[in-house]
């Protein structure tokens, strides 16, 4: 029964459910669909695809993370970032907005959420961590802005080029600004004026539905002052019908890149989001590989049900947080409005301005172009720095898709700079005492001349065993002729591969011929049985192995330490 709660977790909480949550999870669940609403029909355009499918996506999948998600608070629909990839990729194969358009859409969902699915059983959680807060920071900015620049199209009413190649967007906008449409301007503005206003006074007012209301009713009873408006017009009515996706390999095929950055890009800001509810409450804990198990459910039979792709939302997130909701009961009072919309207040939206549902994307979006963490960054580590900037130049420059995949390589190829060259240096004695420090930190520590004892702050392996010789020879050199004694403060290395324990050898070979000695300090457990596995003892001996530099500088100028006696035989004992 444990292992059946933990796939799904609503077993979990519902059983227990506290009554007093019930009233806080309702209003949370009736303000996020107030901003859900008419957020889907929004970034259903933003996908390409009629207005109903927004709502059809803020449907099932809100359900079925309810039911399988470890999360409680976390809001799951459509969201803006994830419709314009998914428009960037279909738009290719289909024309906007035609059946078989709306076919891939949904197609797509499902081959998403059978790769989230899989992800999750297979326990792949992990890949997140090749994706660094820089990168993560970089691509959402890029992506916020794209889309906003894409939803010029229906702010200002002019035909706009739609592309993810901020170039050629901006190249457009420019040429064609002089022809736009002048009330569709001042429809658009005026509500993006109004959002922020309101949310300048109080973020829990739904600024979105207070710009639908005012623009339906703009539209439907002052229409003849605003002639050639572009308006959502028939909003089916009704609930959306069962159906499976039609299975063609050749298009499998041709959408699984797109898919994949979908997958990545969702299980981003579901884990982003997720985290950052988790750390304020003591009731529940994030697992990543449910969250991808959730997000395939989700996705999958949401697609069953004409869904495109979903993913968590930032802001409806922090709004259910906000607002009080403490469990998944407010996702399901969330659907509940949903489907009553879909039965009876669809019509309500026939007058609704499209400029008013692009000013509530580009005031969204926006807000997520992070000049903040930029500036912070530039101060705070300049190589994170230029990470992020590269990975918001190459999505703007390239696309989205190719951006994800930019910020996943360069991500890896700093983890592999960092780990290749990491810190290593000599440390000198405190006076007075028995601790080593660094010597470029505490200007008044002790050097001797006879003795290096040197530091080097990450694992041993492969990548950067050519480093940690380069450095040390370097260190000797430096000390030159009165060099007798090398030390190793092992303490902070965690992991050694054979290539480590070989580069040792050979060096403590070499120094040898040179009358230096090499003995090892602080050297844990698991790094110890590598070394000794690998042949090192065929070089050195078990007296060669200290606790504490100290020990080992004391031994070789003395002869005379009993610690050390006692831990070469505990070594021994545990090697016999």
């Amino acid at each position: 029964m444990k292992i059946v709660k933990k796939l799904i977790p609503i077993l979990d909480w519902l059983p227990n459910y506290n009554a007093s949550y019930l009233s806080r999870d309702c209003i949370a669940g009736i303000t996020v669909a107030i901003v859900l609403i008419p957020q889907g029909i929004a970034y259903a355009l933003i996908a390409g695809l009629p207005p109903i499918y927004g709502l059809y996506a803020a449907l099932v999948p809100q359900l079925m993370y309810a039911i399988f998600g470890s999360s409680r608070q976390v809001a799951i629909g459509p969201v803006a970032m994830d419709s314009l990839i998914v428009a960037t990729g279909v738009s290719t194969l289909a024309l906007t907005g035609s059946e078989s358009y709306i076919a891939i859409a949904i197609l797509l969902a499902f081959i998403v959420g059978i790769i989230q699915f899989l992800m999750g059983i297979f326990r792949l959680g992990f890949v997140v961590n090749f994706l660094s807060r820089p990168v993560i920071t970089g691509f959402t900015s890029a992506v916020a802005l794209t889309i906003g620049l894409n939803q010029f199209k229906n702010l200002l009413g002019v035909d706009f080029l739609q592309s993810d190649q901020i170039h050629l967007l901006v190249q457009d906008i420019l040429a064609k600004l002089g022809s736009l449409h002048t009330k569709t301007t001042i429809i658009g503005l005026f509500a993006c004026f109004v959002i922020l206003v309101i949310r300048k006074l109080n973020k829990k007012i739904p600024s979105a539905l207070i710009v639908v209301i005012l623009g339906v009713i703009s539209i439907k009873y002052f229409g003849v002052y605003f002639p050639d408006v572009s308006i959502v017009e028939d909003v089916p009515s009704g609930l959306p019908s069962f159906e499976i996706p039609e299975l063609d390999i050749v298009l499998i095929r041709e959408l699984l890149p797109i898919a994949f950055t979908l997958v990545l890009v969702g299980y981003l800001e579901t884990i982003s989001i997720g985290k950052t509810l988790e750390a304020k409450q003591d009731e529940y804990r994030i697992r990543p590989n449910q969250e991808l198990v959730a997000l395939g459910i989700s996705n999958m039979v949401g697609s069953l049900f004409k869904a495109y792709p979903s993913a968590s939302s930032f802001s409806r997130s922090a709004i259910n947080a906000e607002s009080g909701g403490k469990t998944g009961v407010s996702a399901i009072v969330s659907a509940l409005l949903v489907i009553v919309t879909l039965l009876f207040l669809t019509p309500l939206f026939y007058h609704l301005p499209k400029a008013v549902l692009a000013a509530i994307i580009i005031v969204a979006v926006f807000n997520l172009v992070n000049i903040r963490e930029a500036r912070r960054l530039w101060t705070a580590n300049n190589l994170d720095f230029w990470l992020l900037v590269a990975t918001f130049l190459s999505t703007l420059i390239f696309g989205i898709e190719y951006g994800i995949f930019m910020g996943v390589g360069l991500s890896l190829i700093v983890l592999i700079f960092r780990t290749s060259r990491p810190y290593i240096t000599e440390l000198g004695k405190v006076p007075n005492s028995d601790f080593y420090r660094n010597k470029h930190r505490f200007n008044d520590v002790v050097i001797d001349p006879e003795i290096l004892v040197f530091r080097f702050d990450a694992q041993l392996f492969y990548a950067n065993s050519s480093y940690f010789r380069d450095k040390l020879e370097d260190m000797v050199a430096e000390k030159g002729a009165p060099l007798k004694l090398i030390v190793l403060d092992a303490e902070s290395i965690n992991r050694i591969d054979s290539t480590g324990v070989e580069m040792l050898k050979e060096r403590i070979r070499f120094y040898k011929k040179q009358g230096i000695t090499f003995y090892f300090a602080g050297v844990k457990g698991p790094v110890r049985d590598s070394l000794f596995r690998g042949g090192l003892l065929e070089e050195i001996s078990l007296n060669e192995f200290f606790m504490r530099v100290n020990g080992a500088v004391h031994f070789y100028k003395t002869g005379d330490n009993i610690n050390q006696v006692k831990y070469a035989q505990y070594i021994h004992q545990a090697y016999k």
